[in-house]
């Protein structure tokens, strides 16, 4: 394979030079890194990395290939991706691609050998910041590199990279997950073939899809899609429960409408504050008695829809290794995260008590609302590729609508 010419400019003037793969070109994103030591494909598809150039720490990625059946959206969010080692030749039994054609099929820059250690350890001590990909040899990438040389013109360079700011963020992602959909007994079948089937609380898992389902059947649960990961609607079938996904544009009357069970708040992108409407339609929904579940970005803007606040963190929380801690057993659980804000602690209202902590830095992982039948977890349960330690929060929503909805 030819090597292309690329390289990352930080915002900061830092520049890593490395050899491009995938798309060729220029894009601008907020750089941040992961540190799951597998899952790219779910990195990948994930709409919560949208306007994101997502570095892996661990440093061969793609040597399992591209598996559409693991795919969490239809398509591809991130701005920018970047490895230390890409594998040419992949090898497994369920492969059907390489990452490098992937990426070029969804237009996406790729980055590799440069020292993913070091631009980790930039991100990590200075915090996220926006920054630049530029590979290959067109005329815009020509120029780019071009400006690298010259002091006036990467000092305007660096400006325009400054300059960027992720927008639209859930609008741009939501329904994104549309196209992978299957029903509830290809979910579960598709699913006991790889044991990936529901955790109980004990850790044990229940293979037996009658078993698995029997408290959910009959009951309907809306999926407020904000950029909803595809494992939050498997993980609600595999229960029993009839999902009806929505977009993110609706409002509270719309939801009602549907006469729900339960409603499940999805994980997405961007600044939770920003979603103003889908906040002020959340409050509508508090004082219904219908059991809410909110994950990620749903978790914020149920806190939000509270009177709670949010703050960005330096570096946000992303990977399959993070240790959060349930308050009222004391137990730590590993989980998959993937955000850069977090509910404030100090902040939360009368009435809304928190759940689990992160067992690094102490920020907010989880929050249980005592008026009102509703919780919420920062991280991932429904988690893929990653820890199924907490799998069973879905189970404590489907027996939350048993008893709420009986």
């Amino acid at each position: 394979m030819k090597e292309t010419k690329a390289c990352i400019v930080l915002a900061n003037g830092l520049v890593f030079e490395g050899k491009g793969f995938g798309s060729t070109g220029i894009s601008v994103g907020e750089a941040v890194f992961t540190t799951g030591m597998n899952g790219y494909i779910e990195t990948l598809t994930d709409p919560s990395y949208f306007g994101q150039i997502v570095t892996q720490t661990f440093p061969l990625i793609g040597n399992y290939g591209i598996i559409p059946n693991d795919f969490e959206s239809s398509s591809c969010h991130v701005k920018g991706y970047i490895v230390h080692s890409w594998c040419e030749n992949p090898s497994n039994f369920r492969n059907e691609g390489d990452l490098n054609n992937y990426l070029k099929e969804q237009n996406v820059i790729g980055l590799y050998d440069i020292d993913t250690r070091a631009l980790t350890k930039v991100l990590r001590e200075a915090g996220v910041m926006n920054a630049m990909l530029i590979s290959g040899d067109s005329q815009e990438a020509k120029e780019a590199f071009a400006a690298l040389d010259n002091e006036q013109e990467k000092a305007q360079l660096l400006e325009k990279i400054k300059g960027y700011k992720i927008e639209h963020a859930v609008e741009s992602v939501t329904g994104s997950a549309d196209k992978i959909e299957k029903d509830a007994a290809q979910v579960f079948a598709e699913s006991a073939e790889y044991r990936f089937v529901p955790v109980r609380a004990d850790g044990t898992k229940e293979n037996d899809s009658a078993a698995a389902m029997k408290d959910g059947q009959g009951k309907k649960v809306v999926l407020w899609d904000f950029g909803a990961k595809g494992n939050i609607r498997r993980e609600l079938l595999k229960r029993g429960l009839e999902v009806i996904t929505v977009h993110s544009s609706v409002t509270a009357k719309d939801i009602l409408a549907y006469e729900p069970d339960g409603i499940m708040l999805s994980n997405g992108p961007g600044d939770p504050q920003e979603n103003i409407e889908i906040i002020s339609e959340i409050k509508k929904l508090l004082d219904t008695g219908i059991p809410i579940f909110g994950i990620c970005l749903g978790h914020q803007l149920l806190a939000l829809a509270n009177g709670a606040k949010t703050v960005k963190l330096k570096y946000g929380h992303r990977g399959a290794n993070h240790p959060v801690k349930q308050l009222s057993s004391g137990r730590v659980y590993i989980s998959s995260q993937n955000h850069g804000y977090a509910v404030e602690n100090e902040t939360l209202p009368e009435g809304a008590q928190v759940s689990f902590i992160n067992a690094n830095d102490g920020t907010n992982e989880g929050i249980k609302y005592t008026k009102i039948p509703a919780f919420s977890v920062q991280f991932h349960p429904e988690a893929c590729s990653g820890p199924l330690d907490a799998g069973f929060l879905f189970d404590d929503f489907v027996q939350m609508i048993k008893k709420v909805r009986a």
